[in-house]
């Protein structure tokens, strides 16, 4: 697929409101972690429950990815992009009338599944706004994303203490319907990718491109399963294993997430100039590695100190795999193996909540659990290793 320039100064304002949609379609996928105590003190439920909450809305990202890989067959990126938008302001104002938790399971599923559709549309769009420079282009984009996660918590702590957590529901849907507003404006005023007669073909693009698919798969399903299954727990993990208070526990999960903003920032450049796969396994043992050491500190400096590595690290890793798949695809298979890759690694990510929940409610400690969760991914990353110098793990996609 080839993009027809209208003007260097069009798709930059196109890629504008596409990184203040990607800021609001991620605030409303995380929102829900920092809202978990307030929810038990409204509807008076456990953590367990709670932890569903976070899930559903992990688990509404996954659903329609391949899906909307479909959908893009027959409709323009661009457009699916504004459909996500409208649902996530629709979504986000029906959560603010909840009267169950039930009601806010179902509102976080909706939430989540227009971050879902927006990733698999967006993502790929971004990619051909700027061919020459898709490391770079993704890397912001991804950091407009993780702004939220830094913004979210204290946003939110600000919001409930002049109102409720509706308000943020409420201010959610009222700004993701203004920036929807603004790409179409955007989006009219340039000339974008459009369908192709040789994009239409799904499930044989994900058959051309397996190899590396499954790779990316293998790489975030389970490294993204683990950092869900930490950060949706970290502020309880903090408090209960460190004994830290509660305001300085949320605190430490602002810095987490602010530490992924230039991890995103700066992973994005240098993945267009180092090896892909060494720089993502380089990541992913880095990643189980502070995780590991997060684990066995105690002093509150260490905590500070090793949580901000962490948040640096895991960061970093998604830019590197989305440089690594969408520069390498060729335009044919683009879109429909981007869906793939994305709604399979998702569905591994969903549950990570509801397990962690569980296994502390059953008396797992926390250290435990991510021990142990470490050392997963650490017999993956052996294989991948082997894999490599066996010359089986792939470097590019198929031509």
């Amino acid at each position: 697929m080839r993009v027809v320039a209208d003007g260097e100064t069009a798709r930059i304002h196109v890629f504008g409101s596409l990184c203040l949609l990607v800021f609001l379609v991620n605030f409303g996928r995380i929102v829900f972690a920092p809202l978990l105590d307030p929810f038990m003190g409204t509807f008076g439920v456990g953590e367990a429950t709670v932890g569903l909450v976070a899930t559903l809305a992990w688990l509404g990202s996954a659903v329609p990815r391949l899906p909307t890989g479909y959908l893009l067959l027959y409709l323009d990126r661009h457009r699916v992009v504004l459909l996500t938008g409208l649902l996530l302001a629709a979504s986000s104002a029906f959560t603010a009338t909840a009267e169950s938790i039930l009601h806010v399971g179902v509102g976080a599923f909706v939430m989540g599944s227009s971050s879902g559709a927006y990733f698999v549309a967006a993502n790929p769009l971004v990619s051909e706004l700027f061919p020459d420079r898709v490391g770079r282009v993704i890397g912001i984009h991804g950091t407009a994303s993780q702004l939220a996660a830094v913004v979210a918590p204290l946003s939110i702590g600000l919001v409930i203490a002049v109102s409720t957590w509706r308000m943020v529901f409420w201010a959610l849907s009222i700004v993701a319907l203004v920036g929807t507003a603004g790409l179409y404006v955007a989006a009219r005023r340039a000339t974008l990718p459009t369908v192709q007669s040789g994009e239409r073909r799904l499930l044989q693009s994900v058959r051309n491109q397996w190899p590396i698919v499954l790779t990316g798969v293998a790489i975030i399903g389970a490294t993204g399963f683990v950092w869900n299954g930490f950060f949706n727990f970290y502020v309880s993990y903090l408090t209960a294993t460190k004994g830290i208070g509660l305001g300085t526990a949320q605190t430490l999960l602002t810095v987490v997430f602010a530490a992924g903003v230039p991890a995103f920032w700066y992973t994005g450049r240098l993945a267009d100039r180092v090896n892909h796969v060494t720089l993502m396994l380089a990541i992913l043992i880095a990643f189980l590695s502070t995780l590991l050491v997060l684990t066995a500190v105690q002093s509150f400096f260490a905590v500070v100190a090793v949580s901000i590595v962490l948040g640096y690290v895991v960061h970093s890793l998604f830019p590197a795999l989305d440089t690594y798949l969408l520069d390498n695809l060729p335009d044919t298979d683009r879109a429909s193996a981007y869906a793939a890759y994305s709604a399979s690694m998702m569905l591994i990510q969903a549950g990570a909540s509801v397990v962690v929940g569980w296994l502390v409610e059953n008396g797992f400690a926390y250290d435990t659990v991510y021990r142990s969760f470490a050392v997963g991914l650490f017999v993956i990353f052996v294989v991948l290793v082997w894999l490599r110098r066996a010359d089986r793990l792939p470097e590019a996609a198929r031509t």
